[in-house]
């Protein structure tokens, strides 16, 4: 780091304090404003935001670190602009008819206030292992390599850094609410989309082009069965990715994060009305396409440059990667010139900062709404915003103690993520799934599928923390052979099938949802009016975009097959 980077980063600040103290001017007496902004974003907010509350920790580290060591494998988790239209063309309408505040609420609607609490407490728990713990350490990893300390006042720069991380963002996220969260996102977007296209840039020069990334990484054998780090469908016996496993799990995943998900879902139900929702949805999904070539491809780059014969020399050193997780910030302080290295780590504090503060938000929302209210229905609008500000210091303390537990589990903290989010998904997902698209799922069947899946999935996540630290000596079982051996992908999607056959079974024999309770909830319910409502928000240029939208990713599928 030069005079000059830190210069830039001082601006930055300056920049970024004064959007922060824009958004604490606003007044935000009652939880709609302060969770929601008030319902008034127009469709670049909220694409922005869906983008840059995505972009966070795992894509900066983790899904470069996966491209380093797996290369395409985790791109059929990244290239998911699809399932983003499938929130805005399917699910927006439902949401926004419902004018329901948290996702855990409109299951409540849907089905019945178990189901409600149920979500709540899986969402709480998946922000806990995941999203917490993953930013936190994951910014500890990108502050550590890009300032190059590896001590301060006696004490570990990852520890340093990652709690003053969590610290400036609660001052601002917490007193802000949404409005600090969409206005930091406006912020973040452009500046992590020019520095990432100009490290993909400078990384392809340093190497000699794309043809030789592919030529490194095509001789790199990714299983015994002829499959490359370049090919993104690989061997369906292939031991970590296989094809039929990635495309479904993958799937499931996508559906629960981009549709149901309140981190994600939580932007559309800021928009004005179905229209600005939906294109807010659209433009998020042109921007979640850029991922593969911003994080992931670098993070192949980097391998390339790590491991070309004979080495590649930049600024008078041989190239070297320490791990798979060092490989952006390693390309950060070894590629780019001075003034636009305080640049790009000015977009990476934004983005670790803006997935904490979509963090915090929603899950401070989800407590507030779906517990504190529930039972304290007469509770003050200015108290519930104070409630909600005290619940995120305790999901933060959670998660910060959940990060030794998270590093014994996995060593790529993009697989980790993925890992832990292919045993909450498929419950969730069967729910909502079933949920929307017929009226005879009934209330006890949306329950006990939540149930069901939720057990199941803390049941494999403790098989992983138990048998990956006990080795040979935990020996052969019926149970480590399912909830251990079994590839991840395929229990994903076994755990999926079991959970809707079992919301069907229990449909069956239990008494149904009143249509009073049903309207407008299941396409099968929607009235007229809302139907025509509908139809009256969208033209012929929303769906141009999306079949865009769909179009490029049936290409990269075609080109990476």
């Amino acid at each position: 780091m030069t005079t000059l980077d830190y210069i830039v980063i001082g601006l930055f600040t300056i920049v970024l304090i004064g959007l922060i103290v824009r958004a604490l001017s606003k007044k935000q007496e009652s939880s709609g404003q302060y969770f929601l902004d008030g319902r008034n974003a127009t469709w670049i907010a909220i694409g922005m935001s869906i983008f840059a509350s995505n972009i966070g920790s795992e894509h900066l580290i983790g899904l470069a670190g996966a491209g380093a060591s797996s290369g395409m494998a985790m791109a059929h988790w990244e290239i998911q602009g699809w399932m983003i239209l499938i929130l805005g063309w399917v699910f927006v309408p439902f949401y926004s008819r419902s004018m329901v505040l948290t996702m855990p609420e409109f299951l409540e609607r849907r089905y019945n206030s178990e189901s409600r609490t149920i979500l709540s407490v899986i969402s709480l728990v998946s922000y806990v292992l995941t999203k917490v713990a993953v930013t936190v350490y994951a910014g500890g990893i990108v502050f550590k390599q890009v300032f190059g300390i590896e001590e301060l006042w006696g004490i570990d720069f990852f520890w340093v850094s990652a709690i003053g991380l969590i610290f400036i963002t609660a001052i601002f996220s917490i007193f802000g609410g949404m409005k600090s969260v969409l206005y930091t996102s406006i912020l973040q977007t452009p500046i992590l989309l020019i520095g990432t296209l100009i490290i993909t840039v400078l990384g392809l020069k340093a190497i000699g082009g794309w043809d030789e990334v592919m030529r490194v990484c095509s001789i790199t054998p990714a299983n015994e069965y002829g499959d490359t780090m370049v090919n993104l469908i690989r061997d369906n016996r292939d031991p970590k990715f296989p094809w039929l496993g990635a495309l479904i799990g993958s799937s499931i995943i996508g559906f629960w994060y981009w549709c149901t998900d309140q981190y994600i879902v939580q932007r559309v139900l800021t928009g004005k009305n179905e229209r600005e929702s939906r294109r807010g949805a659209i433009f998020g999904a042109y921007l979640k396409l850029t991922p593969v070539f911003l994080f992931l491809i670098p993070g192949m780059i980097a391998f390339a440059l790590a491991n070309k014969e004979g080495g590649v020399m930049i600024n008078g050193h041989i190239f070297q990667l320490t791990t798979a997780d060092a490989a952006f910030p390693t390309l950060v302080s070894t590629l780019l010139p001075a003034g636009i290295k305080g640049l790009m780590v000015c977009g990476i504090i934004s983005a670790l900062m803006n997935s904490l503060a979509s963090l915090f938000n929603s899950s401070s929302m989800l407590f507030t709404i779906d517990f504190y209210k529930k039972f304290r229905p007469d509770t003050s609008e200015k108290k519930l915003v104070r409630v909600g500000q005290l619940a995120t210091v305790v999901i933060v303390i959670l998660g910060v103690l959940w990060i030794p537990v998270m590093k014994s589990v996995g060593d790529v903290l993009y697989t980790y993520l993925q890992d832990v989010q292919s045993v909450l998904a498929p419950g969730i997902a069967a729910a909502f799934l079933l949920g929307i698209t017929t009226k005879r799922a009934t209330p006890k069947g949306g329950m006990w599928g939540l149930i069901i899946g939720f057990v199941i999935g803390l049941t494999r996540l403790g098989a992983n923390v138990f048998y990956a630290n006990a080795g040979a000596a935990a020996g052969s079982s019926w149970f480590k052979s399912l909830f251990y051996d079994t590839n991840w992908l395929f229990f994903c999607g076994g755990m999926f099938v079991f959970c809707l056959a079992a919301i069907i079974l229990i449909s069956w024999f239990t008494k149904p949802a009143t249509a009073e309770q049903l309207q407008g909830l299941t396409f099968g319910s929607s009235t007229p009016e809302q139907r025509a409502i509908t139809r009256a928000s969208w033209n012929a240029w929303d769906v141009i975009h999306s079949v865009i939208i769909i179009s490029i990713t049936v290409a990269f599928y075609i080109y990476f097959w």
